[in-house]
Order: structure tokens, then C-alpha cells, then sequence
């Protein structure tokens, strides 16, 4: 598993928190001191908790489990969206749809008509339909790519959430709450930590802060994946294996 550097950390500026009038006093155990107006994020505490979230991350992944990132914030949509795509997780990095956990159901219609255009590009029946049509399909699918394209392979719920900033995806939070999803969550010194089970003090606002918390998520995530697929092909020779040496016993007592 990867794990949090204190001194990495501190080059990427995790430690800077909000303004101390804007402080959540229950983030108080994760603040380290207060330096000209701003709250200073105890990182040897960062550290000891980014190691637990990892843990945690990749157990859930080596078990084949699906992880969505969630962050809609400008400093953290472009970040979010590589690690997310190059560990093949879902994402949501524009608006949070209502109702995204919720209501899976009716998500998951969305993204079917999203995949029924794309088949009707595909088979031609997209040309049999007017100009004007065409058109309102075209703007209909990009509309849907844009909000659900990033979750069109995920056909059911999460097992965890990870969220950039629980206070700007607070809905994301409470749908993920209700559901008893497990919520890992980088929380800055203006929010309340006790909304997620996992929690990674520091900076959420620097994208600098956010790829640095990413990349050892991302590390403890793929080591996950890993894992699972290690697993996969040892089950698979055993398998195999156990099919030969079936069909020799049983060779074995034709003979006989």
C-alpha cells in the first residue's frame, strides 16, 4: 500500500486550512496552530488518516468493488476526473444529479437512453429521422454525456464515495448517508468531519493539494486492483487445474 509523506504533504500545501473565522470547531483535533488568520492542518495527523482511507480503499477494491469520486469544484474536477479514468472508476465532476444514489433507478434509464442513441448512430436509424430531430437528439445526448458519461459503465450503486469538499457536495453526502455508504473525504478546517467515515484533513481548495491526496489514493487503489486480478487468475489455474485432475481420475477408472 502507498503511503502519506509528512514532508510531501507540506510541499503541496495540504496544511493550509480556511480562515480561522470560518473554522468548524469540530475539526479542532485535526488543527495543528493558528498562523496569520489561518488554521494550519496538523499533516503528521493527515498522514495517520490518508494511510487508514487507503487501507480501506483498497480492500474494497482487491474485492472488486466500485469506487465514485465525486468533486464538481473547479480546482478538483480536472484531477479528479484523470486519477478516476485511469483507475477506471466512476465519477461525477459537473453537477450532481438529484437523486444520483437515491434514485438509482431513474439514472440509470438516463444513461440507457444515452446508450439507445449511440445504438441508433450505430444501425442507421439515427439518418431516418429529420433534420430537426437529428438535432434535438445530438443536443440530448451530448447533454447526457456531460452529466452521466462518466458513470455509463457503473450499472450499480458504489460501495464508497470519495468527495473533494463535503460542504460544496453536501447532496452527494446525504444521499450517500441515507444509503449507508461509506464516505471517504479530503475536509478541510471549515467542515464538519463527522459527515464521513474516513476523513483526510487538509486543503481542498489548491488542485496542487488535491492531486498530491489523489496520487496516494490512486497508488493504494490500483495495488487494490491488482490484487483482485492477481487473485482472479490464481482462482482460475486452480480451477483448471482441479478440471485435469478430475479428468484424469476419471481416466484413470475407465481403465480400470
Amino acid at each position: 500500500m502507498a503511503k502519506a509523506n509528512v514532508k510531501d504533504l507540506l510541499e503541496a500545501g495540504v496544511h493550509f486550512g480556511h480562515m480561522t473565522r470560518k473554522w468548524n470547531p469540530n475539526m479542532a483535533p485535526y488543527i495543528f496552530m493558528e498562523k496569520n488568520g489561518i488554521h494550519i492542518v496538523d499533516l503528521h495527523k493527515t498522514a495517520v488518516k490518508l494511510d487508514e482511507a487507503c487501507s480501506a480503499l483498497e480492500k474494497i477494491t482487491s474485492a472488486g468493488k466500485k469506487v465514485l469520486f465525486v468533486a464538481t469544484k473547479k480546482q478538483a474536477k480536472e484531477v479528479v476526473s484523470k486519477y478516476a479514468a485511469e483507475l477506471n472508476m466512476p465519477y461525477i465532476t459537473e453537477r450532481w444529479p438529484g437523486g444520483m444514489l437515491t434514485n438509482f433507478v431513474t439514472i440509470r434509464k438516463a444513461v440507457k437512453k444515452m446508450n439507445h442513441i449511440d445504438k441508433m448512430k450505430k444501425d442507421g436509424t439515427f439518418e431516418t429521422l429529420s433534420k430537426k430531430e437529428r438535432l434535438q437528439v445530438d443536443r440530448q445526448r451530448a447533454n447526457l454525456e456531460k452529466n452521466l458519461g462518466s458513470i455509463s459503465d457503473m450499472v450499480r450503486l458504489p460501495s464508497a464515495l470519495f468527495v473533494v469538499d463535503i460542504m460544496k457536495e453536501h447532496i452527494a453526502v446525504t444521499e450517500a448517508k441515507k444509503l449507508g455508504i461509506p464516505i471517504f473525504a479530503i475536509v478541510d478546517t471549515n467542515s464538519d468531519p463527522r459527515k464521513v467515515e474516513y476523513v483526510i484533513p487538509g486543503n481542498d481548495d489548491a488542485s496542487k493539494s488535491i492531486d498530491m491526496i489523489l496520487s496516494v489514493v490512486s497508488a493504494s487503489i490500483k495495488d487494490g486492483l491488482s490484487q483482485r486480478k492477481a487473485d482472479k487468475e490464481k482462482s482460475k489455474e486452480e480451477g483448471e487445474k482441479a478440471s485435469a485432475d478430475a479428468d484424469v481420475d476419471f481416466d484413470s477408472a475407465s481403465a480400470e
